[in-house]
């Protein structure tokens, strides 16, 4: 997979950002009211671990197999984007501690990565596969937090 070593890089960069900006122990989110159904914070570092590894692996293969530069273009663009929002999240809600508009872009993220898949689905069904798992989490991600914010 000859776009790996450009797609595991990026992801891995959005990883290390977002761990950055994760402060699950400070005093602004212990504080806050969570729903008895949060995951327990042990779950959140192998969940995200596999999720970035999926997506490395996916987006290389998507990229091998998309059919013109352009496509291409395409593809790499709204992967940026993506894992652009994925940062941003992370430091608007633990750093910002602004939960409605951390929950506003968690919900263009998850249009966002349904868009990857919709794009990997079109020249490789294996790669769109291995993105459902960032969509599920996402869209559970998104629905804990939109609680998390009506809560707060």
């Amino acid at each position: 997979m000859r776009y790996l070593k450009w797609t595991a890089p990026a992801v891995a960069a959005c990883a290390a950002l977002g761990t950055l900006g994760t402060k699950p122990q400070s005093p602004w989110y212990l504080g806050l009211k969570k729903p008895a159904w949060q995951p327990p914070a042990w779950l959140f570092a192998p969940a995200w671990t596999s999720i970035y590894a999926l997506t490395a692996v996916a987006s290389a293969r998507t990229l091998e197999r998309l059919p013109n530069d352009q496509e291409h273009r395409n593809y790499t663009v709204a992967l940026g984007a993506n894992l652009a929002l994925n940062t941003a999240f992370t430091w608007v809600y633990f750093v910002g501690e602004q939960l409605k508009p951390s929950v506003a872009i968690q919900a263009v993220l998850e249009v966002s990565t349904l868009d990857l898949i919709r794009r990997s689905a079109t020249v490789d069904q294996p790669s769109a596969l291995m993105l459902a798992p960032y969509a599920a989490w996402g869209a559970f991600a998104l629905t804990l937090n939109a609680d998390i914010a009506r809560r707060n």
